[in-house]
């Protein structure tokens, strides 16, 4: 089951497990995770389990929240990231397996951000319990991105515009899931619901307007 190690200064202060669908973290003593501090928003963040992913979102906070010294609204957590709020942090450590994947930066932006990948040169990569699966695509279908792919080479890849649409796709080890993180996705004309949903070769995801297809290498 999914923790969060809370520590400061390098001394751990608490230990809490996520066994909750939604978490908050926050100064006000009705938080799940309290941390009495004037550094800290009485309502600070909010952690969402969906399916066996954990997601990472800051309420307006004052003094912001960040996941391995990046600024974050709402990011999927990977195994062993940190979380910080003010001079706290929080190590997110996901109950996996040993040898877990380490953590990869995950950085929201558009699906067309890199050019156009032939699926052919499509590179392997580990899976989480040792062996290579052939990475994924996202191939863009209307829009000015149109005919671009972007390779789902990280464990979590999120797609689509915030403020507009995003969902993130998680490579597990026997293929890809697709979770929704905010506004409106459907998976082959039908909307995604809060729990994550495998994916199949030609499947069709369609965010803020813009229709993609997963491909599998």
């Amino acid at each position: 089951m999914p923790k969060m190690i809370v520590s400061i200064d390098g001394v751990v202060i608490k230990e809490v497990t996520l066994a909750k669908d939604r978490t908050t973290l926050g100064r006000r003593p009705y938080n799940d995770i309290v941390i009495d501090n004037l550094a800290i928003s009485g309502e600070h963040a909010v952690l969402h389990m969906i399916g066996g992913d954990v997601y990472l979102e800051d309420l307006n906070s004052t003094n912001g929240t960040y996941v391995n010294s990046r600024a974050i609204k709402k990011q999927a957590l990977e195994n062993n990231d940190v979380v910080e709020v003010g001079k706290y942090k929080i190590r997110y450590l996901s109950g996996g397996e040993p040898g877990s994947v380490s953590p990869v930066p995950v950085r929201v932006g558009p699906p067309v951000a890199s050019g156009p990948i032939p699926l052919s040169s499509a590179p392997t990569v580990a899976s989480p319990l040792g062996g290579a699966v052939a990475a994924a695509a996202i191939r863009v279908l209307t829009g000015v991105g149109a005919g671009r792919e972007l390779s789902l080479e990280k464990v979590v890849t999120t797609i689509g515009k915030p403020g507009v649409a995003v969902a993130a796709v998680t490579r597990r080890l026997h293929g890809y899931v697709v979770a929704p993180i905010d506004g409106g996705t459907t998976l082959n004309g039908e909307p995604l619901g809060n729990e994550a949903v495998s994916l199949q070769d030609g499947d069709v995801l369609e965010l803020g307007g813009t229709r993609m297809q997963f491909v599998h290498a």
